[in-house]
């Protein structure tokens, strides 16, 4: 049996700002294809699939469509629905009821796993469609990749809130804390290095979820730096855990809720900020404290989105459809970095990306785990784009005092 000539993409997991590039390279490539009859988007993901909540993309404008790529969040909304075997064979009889031969998924690693499974019952059933997982999250923290779309323009409001914080932190001097996306990979808390001009600027210390968290070694940390620079910027990761893997949050704050995952609820709650923010008051006892959660901020902050960002997630929409039209399997696309900074795109196979979860190299994070190397820096610095802003300081031209108290 031949594939159809439609075309069915949806976008799952948390929004980006540059996820609907990847929604337009689809709609775009694949109006160079005669072959393509019809370009469906289901809203919500997985959930309008199987609700069959479609809209028909084949009737946008160009122009439109590049409006809406410019434009952060997910345009078809999205859902955190986990499919398992039998909501997959949903999804898969809807496909099919609908005469849909090529289905793109726009996520994570579980959508990654969703595309995988939807691809197993396809083969299963003898029915001829290709499935391709295209690669989204500002975790980034999917296997086989170099970096994924989203997290670039993450972490450049990340890079830029930590130098305004600074800034701040600088002006009046005190300990700040800032806990940041990221419940396994530490990569987009790590960002928060970028924003550093000088030796002592802030982040002052790094903590990552790659790195055990021992709460008396971080307000070690925390003293010796106030006492050395007279303030302390800190930015901590969602997922920083102890040494029996139990998140520092859960342990401090000794009930949290639960996602649809069975995760615990790390995003969208103030609890670690200002539970480590007490322990410096109490144990260290110094006054000026302050504590701050970005939360679902970074995700799709409208002013602050790279321009290799942009290009990269409307890329990887584009070469999906080419791999769907002219290759012969499924798979997800991935971004491999060539030279000082291009990349090149590869189609690998769903199970090695489907459900798995790519941590920071040991080679980015210093050895006294509070910190990021160099190599972290040179890695991240091409992906944040041009334009990135930078913050100047008075020169010391003191003046001599004349009461002399």
């Amino acid at each position: 049996m031949r594939q159809s000539g439609k075309i069915l993409v949806a976008q799952g997991g948390g929004p980006t700002a540059v996820i609907n590039q990847s929604l337009v390279g689809v709609v775009l490539e694949a109006r160079r294809f005669r072959d393509i009859q019809r370009v469906y988007g289901a809203r919500h993901g997985v959930r309008g699939i199987v609700d069959e909540d479609f809209v028909d993309l084949t009737q946008e404008t160009s122009h439109n469509l590049e409006q809406v790529a410019d434009t952060p969040a997910s345009a078809l909304g999205s859902t955190r629905d986990k499919p398992d075997l039998a909501y997959c064979h949903e999804i898969f009889k809807v496909l099919q009821a609908h005469e849909i031969g090529h289905f793109f998924y726009i996520g994570g690693n579980d959508s990654a796993d969703t595309v995988r499974i939807v691809s197993e019952e396809a083969r299963k059933a003898a029915y001829p469609l290709r499935s391709i997982h295209i690669p989204k999250t500002i975790d980034n923290d999917l296997v086989g990749n170099d970096h994924t779309p989203g997290f670039p323009s993450a972490a450049r409001f990340v890079a830029q809130a930590f130098a305004g914080a600074n800034l701040d932190n600088a002006a009046l001097p005190g300990v700040y804390v800032a806990v940041v996306m990221g419940r396994h990979a530490g990569f987009l808390t790590a960002a928060s290095a970028l924003g550093k001009k000088f030796p002592d600027d802030g982040p002052h210390l790094i903590y990552v979820p790659e790195r055990t968290f021992v709460l008396d070694r971080f307000l070690a940390d925390v003293k010796a730096t106030y006492e050395r620079f007279g303030r302390c910027v800190i930015a901590v990761s969602e997922g920083v855990h102890d040494e029996q893997g139990a998140p520092i949050a859960a342990r401090l704050a000794g009930d949290l809720e639960r996602d649809a995952h069975g995760n615990l609820q790390l995003s969208g709650s103030g609890a670690l900020a200002d539970l480590l923010c007490e322990e410096i008051r109490s144990r260290l006892k110094i006054k000026r404290v302050r504590g701050d959660t970005f939360g679902y901020l970074q995700r799709s902050f409208i002013g602050c989105v790279s321009d290799v960002d942009q290009r990269e997630a409307r890329e990887v929409g584009e070469k999906a459809v080419q791999y769907a039209m002219w290759g012969e399997c499924d798979g997800s696309v991935a971004i491999r970095r060539t030279g000082f900074y291009s990349v090149d795109y590869e189609l690998v196979p769903l199970d090695t990306v489907a459900g798995r979860t790519r941590m920071m190299d040991d080679a980015f994070i210093s050895a006294s785990g509070c910190d990021v190397t160099d190599a972290f820096r040179l890695w991240l610095r091409p992906l944040l784009g041009s334009g990135m802003p930078d913050a100047y300081r008075l020169r010391p031209n003191a003046v001599a005092k004349v009461l002399n108290r």
